[in-house]
């Protein structure tokens, strides 16, 4: 599995996830188990989307 996610989307997964479980545990929501995707491929740094669509926010490798 090769990483498809770079520092700051990964960042910004994280900080939304989280967000979005916060919103959904202040709201008593079961909403808020959506955050887990985007927590856990910011944590991971790979998404299956971004595979499936070749898309990768990583940077690329100065040879």
């Amino acid at each position: 599995m090769k990483k498809n996610v770079g520092g700051v989307d990964r960042g910004l997964r994280i900080a939304l996830g989280l967000a979005i479980i916060v919103a959904g545990v202040v709201a008593g929501s079961w909403w808020g188990a959506l955050g887990a995707i985007p927590l856990l491929t910011g944590l991971i740094g790979w998404c299956p989307p971004y595979a499936i669509f070749g898309i990768s926010s990583c940077k690329v490798k100065q040879s």
